[in-house]
């Protein structure tokens, strides 16, 4: 299977959708994901404390590299340490720091029209939110959206001295704003794609509203972790991760002694999760980057189902209204 990355075109525009959004007519199904045994805990005591307001929430932004391969759909995930709200696999990404907001080198629609897409609060936070998904994909992956205008993009993102430079990026010691200018770089902000926003559910101690965007791999990169804090990320067919429902396969996989012999679903966010099944519904990686999309602000809700802790979900069934979760998960079988 190539390595080999993919170039799509830039997005030149970012008009406001006017597709409609979720009314109360319109049927709904709910959607059900088991609470990982890991939070059980913790959403047992927020249910029992008469489910307050949850803590405030952290801005992130994480970015869905795809690809085609030699069977499908291919998608780029990684194993994260600890309990993150982003998830134990998940896409690259990460925090939004204060340091996304500054001023920085910029090819693509301007912050005001990324504000009018992602439905932030101003254009200084949609400005952090694409800079900051860039620069985490950068740290994480190696992966460089940047280019020295708005017809290039840079070939290659390995090499000792990046790597230096993402290390010191990743722990404050360097910006990208200084990294871009050095090399007259410029973010290409018009290569992602907006796709959803997730939120954390209110029981989780650390909350986080997500940007996910997606994107082709440029042409001549490939990803490689980041030496101090990678330790785990490959290509996977997407489809075919899917039809491992229920099993352990993916964790086996990693295997780190907080994913070994854990079934998928405890693996991953709601919305990850549910992304990933949008991606097994596209014949290609072209075909899901045309896609267009109103960019949908979800979160789960814990709640009670037998005697289980359960995070609920509810979206609308009728088609072609808003980006869903399907009511299955894919298996092999499935065309």
């Amino acid at each position: 299977m190539s390595n080999q990355g993919m170039y799509t075109g830039a997005l030149k525009t970012l008009p406001r959708s006017d597709a409609p959004t979720p009314s109360a007519s319109l049927p709904a199904a709910a959607r059900y994901f088991r609470v990982p045994r890991a939070l059980q805990s913790a959403a047992r005591s927020f249910v029992e404390n008469g489910a307050v307001t949850g803590r405030s929430l952290r801005q992130a932004a994480s970015v869905v590299f795809v690809r085609d391969g030699a069977n499908g759909l291919e998608v780029l995930l990684t194993y994260r340490t600890g309990v993150s709200p982003l998830g134990v696999v998940t896409f690259p990404g990460g925090l939004i720091t204060p340091a996304d907001a500054e001023p920085v080198p910029w090819v693509g629609p301007s912050p005001a029209q990324w504000q009018a897409v992602l439905q932030t609060e101003d254009a200084e936070a949609a400005h952090a939110a694409v800079a900051g998904a860039i620069r985490e994909a950068f740290e994480e992956t190696g992966i460089l959206l940047a280019g020295s205008d708005s017809m290039s993009v840079t070939e290659h993102s390995d090499g000792l001295e990046q790597m230096d430079a993402r290390e010191m990026i990743a722990a404050g010691d360097k910006t990208m704003a200084e990294y871009l200018g050095k090399r007259g770089l410029k973010l290409r902000t018009d290569l992602l794609r907006p796709l959803v926003r997730w939120q954390s559910p209110d029981f989780r101690h650390q909350r986080c509203d997500i940007h996910y965007f997606a994107c082709a791999v440029p042409v001549g990169q490939k990803f490689c972790l980041l030496a101090s804090k990678g330790s785990w990320g490959e290509w996977l067919n997407v489809r075919e991760l899917l039809a491992t429902s229920g099993q352990t396969w993916l964790g086996d996989r990693i295997g780190a002694d907080t994913t070994r012999s854990l079934p998928l679903e405890e693996l991953l966010t709601p919305g990850v999760l549910c992304i990933l099944e949008s991606l097994a519904r596209s014949s290609n990686a072209v075909a899901f980057l045309a896609q267009k999309r109103k960019v949908e602000i979800k979160k789960a809700e814990v709640v009670q189902v037998d005697g289980e802790y359960m995070l609920a979900f509810t979206s609308p069934t009728a088609p072609g209204i808003w980006e869903k979760c399907s009511s299955q998960l894919y298996r092999s079988n499935n065309t």
